[in-house]
């Protein structure tokens, strides 16, 4: 369940979703734009990953989900998970037209602006890589830049383990990054919401001329964008509730929840 958030529908909970614990990057971007509002975490880990499946059951499994949060009253729902995004948000929107339902995409944008003709690199699952969707948005920016797709299939179990540090994740990235030149490397889209939780091995790795970019903070402003539009911004000025919830139904990934979401040792800064 949802919680009880009752007293009204603006004080109901945005639902945040995603195929592990890798959305709460999204959920502190979230939680730091909109403190006072009220959140739902569920992370389908017992199903995880996503990014290795086919995309119907990608999206049987999205839709599932969503279906659950809204029957539950949930005010809104952010997708935060680029391979979900891209197998069923738009006929979630469909379906739901008058709820808030935000996707995310690899932020190549800021990446391609960040400079002239930069060389990108689009870090990102391999179902998000091969369809359609990420070669619409890679399409749009080819002219402006040297974008390079790099699939990275078991990246994200590192993360859904709390091992976001260490030895063995760094011969992970160096074997990820051996065939490129990173002396001339521009930028590094995080295209999986799993791989903000990486950024200081990756920096380590590609040295701190290569900048990283992620979705996290456009999705936290456009959805704010979207509560004010539909009259669903909370009034309260107090801090509001987070439950966390996954299909694991582990006290361990739960607490590991918490702990990416609130321990300095899990954030770029710490």
């Amino acid at each position: 369940m949802l919680g009880n958030f009752k007293d009204s529908t603006i004080k109901a909970p945005i639902a945040v979703f995603d195929s592990g614990v890798g959305g709460i990057s999204v959920l502190r971007e979230l939680k730091a734009l909109m403190p006072w509002e009220n959140y739902y975490y569920y992370g389908d880990s017992a199903n995880a990953p996503y990014g290795t499946k086919a995309l119907e059951e990608v999206r049987e499994l999205t839709i599932g989900h969503v279906d659950r949060f809204i029957a539950q009253g949930a005010k809104a729902v952010v997708v935060a998970c680029n391979t979900a995004t891209t197998a069923a948000v738009r006929l979630l929107r469909q379906k739901y037209e008058d709820v808030p339902i935000i996707g995310i995409e690899p932020a190549l944008k800021p990446a391609v602006l960040s400079k002239k003709n930069p060389n990108v690199i689009v870090m990102a699952t391999p179902m998000t890589i091969r369809e359609e969707k990420f070669h619409n948005l890679m399409d749009r920016y080819i002219h402006m830049a040297h974008i390079i797709p790099l699939p990275c299939p078991g990246l994200m179990e590192y993360i859904e383990h709390g091992d976001v540090q260490g030895e063995e994740l760094e011969n992970f990235l160096e074997k990820l990054f051996e065939p490129f030149d990173k002396q001339k490397l521009d930028a590094v889209v995080l295209g999986c919401t799993h791989y903000p939780f990486v950024s200081r091995e990756l920096k380590n790795i590609l040295g701190e001329n290569v900048a990283l970019f992620d979705g996290g903070a456009g999705v936290a402003r456009e959805t704010k964008r979207q509560l004010i539009q539909k009259g669903l911004l909370s009034e309260s000025r107090e801090q509001g509730e987070i439950i966390f919830a996954n299909s694991e139904e582990s006290t361990e990934k739960i607490d590991l929840c918490r702990k990416l979401l609130y321990s300095r040792a899990y954030t770029e800064e710490g």
